[in-house]
């Protein structure tokens, strides 16, 4: 019966609040599922660590993070450390970890859960779509580099290869095979979201999603221009299954997406590679709400089933795979439900006690059939 080891980086802000919510449901998960067994390491990483040793992501932890079978972080960074040349100490830690674990794909769900707030008016037959962003490559490409010549210019490139392109795009055609297709009829569909008709990098990316699409004849796919899928996503999102795309675009259509179905509160992730997983919210610190007990916990918990359901898939472990369904109907109980929610959410509850509702409702919810959202090796 395997232990999963995990890396556990509770990072600043809010993190370790989030970490410790997140603990609190994996425990009670333990306690409850026969054949279950998670390791949790906790190590410190980030921004507080770095304005007391200079160091962001010691080597020590970063080999405990590659050694790991699954890397579970909260968030990283505080607005007020940075390095002698004025910038955050946040992304040279991410981009690094993300570099060193080689994980191409970030996965982020954009689901609406019943009883969660909706910027829409109208939410048709449901939301429920992946925004899958290329991790290594694109404009993203150019972190550390880029050139500045005196105060007059400055430029970044944007990178786009073929084996990275292809990478991604068949991560989205293998996740599309599991899941049930689009809210609206059901269609397995990918969708390429570029800017193809203006830079020749975007006709490219294109051009290797398409050759990667001949590969999966059962599922269809089509391509949409970032801007339209901007409007689209608003006016229409129950029309998407899975959304794939260069970095920075998925970097603010994701943020787009978790804004529809509650806020980045809701909006878990996970950076897919062929080796290693590393999982969690796409929020970030909220200095301003650390200490306080207030912050949701939800996204990483979530994220934390993201990393249970690709543990199972990746060791065809069908207990994991039921715990991550688990935990995702727990969170829905907890939502539907609507007496327990953060102030994110409207509500008045703790961090803490988000937590205990959760652990409680995993005693109850069904671990049946549930969309699979990242579970892909």
């Amino acid at each position: 019966m395997k232990t999963y080891e995990i890396a556990a980086l509770p990072g600043d802000g809010i993190g370790p609040e989030c970490m410790d919510a997140t603990r609190i449901v994996l425990d009670r998960l333990c306690e409850l599922t026969a054949g279950l067994n998670l390791r949790l390491t906790s190590y410190r990483a980030g921004a507080e660590l770095y304005r007391e040793t200079g160091q962001t992501l010691p080597d020590g932890v970063m080999s405990a993070c590659l050694e790991a079978d699954a890397v579970l972080l909260t968030a990283i960074g505080l607005p007020d450390v940075r390095y002698p040349d004025g910038t955050e100490v946040q992304p040279t830690m991410m981009v690094g970890l993300r570099r060193a674990l080689d994980v191409y794909a970030a996965v982020r769900p954009v689901k609406l859960y019943p009883g969660a707030p909706c910027a829409l008016r109208d939410t048709g037959p449901g939301i429920d779509f992946i925004v899958i962003r290329e991790n290594l490559e694109g404009l993203f490409a150019s972190f550390g580099g880029g050139a500045k010549v005196g105060n007059e210019v400055a430029t970044d490139t944007l990178v786009v290869t073929r084996k990275g392109t292809s990478k991604v795009s068949d991560y989205a055609f293998r996740l599309a095979q599991r899941r049930g297709g689009r809210p609206r009829d059901g269609r397995r569909m990918v969708t390429c979201v570029d800017k193809a008709n203006v830079f020749r990098s975007m006709a490219f990316f294109r051009e290797v999603f398409m050759d990667v699409a001949e590969f999966y004849p059962e599922i269809e796919h089509n391509a949409v221009y970032v801007d339209a899928m901007s409007l689209y996503m608003v006016q229409n999102p129950w029309d998407f299954d899975v959304l794939v795309m260069e970095n920075q675009f998925g970097d603010i259509l994701s943020d787009l997406g978790a804004g529809l179905v509650g806020g980045l509160g809701l909006g878990p992730s996970a950076e897919i590679g062929d080796e290693h997983g590393l999982f969690q919210p796409s929020h970030g610190t909220a200095p301003q709400l650390a200490g306080r007990n207030v912050a949701n916990p939800m996204a990483t918990i979530l994220s934390a089933a993201m990393m249970l359901d690709w543990l199972g898939d990746r060791h065809q472990d069908e207990i994991c795979i039921r715990a991550g369904r688990t935990i995702e109907n727990a969170v829905a109980a907890v939502l539907k439900e609507g007496h327990v929610r953060t102030p994110d959410l409207g509500g008045s509850s703790s961090t803490l006690d988000v937590a205990g509702a959760v652990a409680t409702a995993l005693e109850s919810v069904p671990d049946g059939s549930h969309t699979d959202t990242v579970g892909v090796t």
